[in-house]
């Protein structure tokens, strides 16, 4: 099953994916059914915003994520064919619930008291002047990749960096209503990265209950919506994701069936076959994380229309609300 909400264009043909659906059609029809009352309901009007209105300065200019960036506008030039993955393709797919059960609502305030969270807003927005550092390779367990990647940006240039953080600001402060003890990866407060595998022993050594990485998509116009990326069954060299996988897959389940309710975008219609969902063993921000953890990317910054959205402060701050209202239903169990 996939979601076509209004004014979203219909799903191009399918890449061929390895991996089989795991989930029975008895399962997916009611959260298909579920996420088409949804849509009706909400529509795609997440927010207004302008990219114009939110042009970055040449200091958060983006890159290529597989190039390594020389300067400001080289990079500004050349912006990431995705912002997680150096364009390489998803390795696998896998279906789920993409709307949450009634009983999956957030609690009280003060009900992930005890719990720890850790945000990773993916990329720095000064990478792109440390090309030989974020170049550096690092093992992934499953081979070794750039230390970290420059994001992606609006072709107005907003970057993913700008993006990420923001967002995972406001996350902050919602968690922490909620009682949490909230960690990230970095605030802002480091000029390059950091690298993908310390990015991961952040998250293992505050022993974590949860880890989201937050990022934006690069890919084609016309390719729209969010997808959550979860850890395959990795375990090779320093990796092992076997008792995380999951964990994993409920946290990223429940983010994304909140997420669709909160913003009233739609699952990708690129990746992950409707779904929301996608399975990849070549992150090294998962394949390294020893606690539960998943990616979001929360739209495609290269379709004018998500774009839109993600340039939007009230966006945003649905967008905040969807990853917290998912995170707190796993934590409640």
């Amino acid at each position: 099953m996939s979601y076509v909400g209004p004014d979203f264009d219909p799903p191009g043909p399918r890449r061929s994916r390895r991996g089989p659906m795991t989930v029975a059609v008895a399962a997916l029809v009611p959260g298909a059914l579920v996420g088409w009352l949804v849509w009706q309901a909400v529509g795609d009007s997440g927010g207004g915003g302008s990219t114009s209105a939110t042009s970055t300065t040449s200091s958060g200019a983006p890159g290529a994520s597989s190039a390594a960036p020389g300067s400001a506008s080289a990079a500004a030039r050349t912006p990431s064919a995705s912002g997680t993955d150096d364009g390489k393709p998803p390795s696998s797919t896998f279906s789920g619930p993409a709307t949450p059960a009634a009983s999956d609502l957030p609690a009280a305030a003060g009900s992930l008291k005890g719990k720890v969270v850790v945000i990773d807003p993916g990329h720095n927005a000064g990478n792109f002047q440390h090309s030989a550092d974020i170049n550096r390779k690092v093992n992934i367990g499953t081979n070794w990749k750039e230390c970290d990647t420059t994001g992606t940006s609006t072709n107005a240039g907003y970057t993913e960096a700008r993006f990420t953080l923001d967002v995972a600001r406001r996350l902050r402060t919602l968690l922490q209503q909620e009682g949490a003890t909230v960690k990230f990866t970095q605030d802002g407060d480091r000029s390059w990265g950091p690298c993908v595998d310390e990015r991961a022993r952040i998250g293992n050594d505050a022993h974590a209950d949860a880890v989201v990485s937050i990022h934006a998509d690069g890919s084609a116009a016309g390719n729209r919506g969010f997808h959550v990326i979860l850890p395959a069954s990795v375990h090779s060299g320093g990796a092992d994701t076997r008792a995380i996988v999951a964990p994993s897959r409920d946290l990223g389940e429940r983010i994304a069936g909140n997420f669709v309710r909160d913003t009233g975008s739609a699952p990708s219609n690129y990746i992950g076959g409707g779904t929301g969902l996608d399975v990849r063993s070549d992150l090294g921000g998962l394949n390294l994380s020893t606690v539960p953890k998943v990616f979001i990317e929360c739209g495609n910054m290269r379709d004018s229309k998500d774009a839109a959205l993600l340039t939007s402060g009230a966006w945003r701050q649905k967008a905040a609300r969807g990853i917290s209202e998912g995170i707190v239903s796993f934590l409640r169990g």
